[in-house]
């Protein structure tokens, strides 16, 4: 499996995110505007934080196809991780001041009943998304993107945020107008929770932070490998999509050396067939050394 292609295999989910985003954002401001809705305009909004997110994904997707040079010896995959983190500090911000905005309207007895028709648009608009959210989903499965299955969830939530925004602006045509800015409240603090979710998986990401159940999982892979005595140490870091695993292992001190790379090759090859893992540093030391140390 070549992780540089399937980057580029990635790339299609992004053009598709940001050509639906830059639609989407497009109708939803224009009617939510002329139609007076704001949980139909907070709505636009967040999607045209979605097309700067998606740049960023495509940005950084772009960069980590890059080889491997004096700087950056073991390539250039964190890019999509920086670019990430970026692109949650934009999206803070713009739901930040679709909760302003909001608030200020409330008070100030701002709210009036939208036309039913941009409920209607909000629901057409769920569902172009919802539709987009498989197609990215499906492509990240097979191309194994941690990048672009974040992309998906994005697209996942962002249909359901429509799907709110619809229920709203439905209600508001029952005699409740505040229910629509109400809707668009909770379009804000959608934005921010996303924020917040891409910010702290970037920043674990970035501090080799590393999920201990999937540590775990690798550990029990290694256990079974046959002529493993003991695992020593083991250390695992994420790159983008890509994953580094650092271990020792404790095997016979009575085998030879080529029997001991036998080992370390067993466990790399497990590594890849089940975890997808396409880095792997195997140290392997004797029991004699082991006991010495321990």
């Amino acid at each position: 499996m070549d992780p540089y292609k399937d980057m580029k295999e990635g790339e299609k989910g992004a053009w598709l995110s940001i050509g639906v985003y830059i639609l989407l954002s497009a109708v939803k401001l224009g009617f939510g505007y002329f139609l007076h809705s704001a949980a139909l305009l907070a709505d636009g909004i967040n999607n045209t934080t979605d097309i700067i997110a998606s740049i960023a994904i495509l940005i950084g997707l772009r960069i980590s196809q890059k080889p491997p040079d004096d700087d950056h010896p073991y390539g250039h995959f964190r890019a999509e991780t920086v670019a990430s983190l970026i692109a949650s500090f934009i999206m803070a911000a713009v739901g930040l001041q679709v909760l302003l905005q909001t608030v200020q309207s409330l008070f100030q007895g701002r709210e009036s009943t939208p036309d039913i028709a941009t409920a209607w648009i909000a629901v057409g608009c769920a569902g172009a998304m919802g539709m987009v959210y498989i197609f990215n989903l499906r492509l990240a499965k097979r191309v194994k993107s941690m990048a672009l299955m974040a992309a998906a969830a994005d697209n996942r939530s962002d249909a359901l945020v429509s799907i709110g925004a619809a229920i709203g602006i439905f209600g508001a045509q029952f005699g409740m107008p505040w229910l629509d800015p109400v809707a668009a409240l909770a379009v804000g603090c959608v934005i921010c929770r996303t924020a917040w979710q891409i910010f702290r998986e970037a920043t674990h990401a970035l501090t080799d932070g590393f999920d201990q159940s999937r540590l775990r999982g690798l550990q029990d892979t290694v256990r079974k490998t046959r002529g493993v005595k003991q695992i020593r140490d083991i250390k695992a870091r994420v790159y983008g999509s890509r994953v580094i695993v650092d271990l020792i292992v404790v095997v016979d001190g009575k085998l030879s050396l080529v029997e001991s790379h036998q080992i370390s090759d067993e466990i790399e090859q497990q590594m890849v067939k089940k975890h997808n893992i396409m880095n792997v540093h195997v140290h392997v030391e004797p029991d004699t050394i082991a006991q010495k140390k321990a």
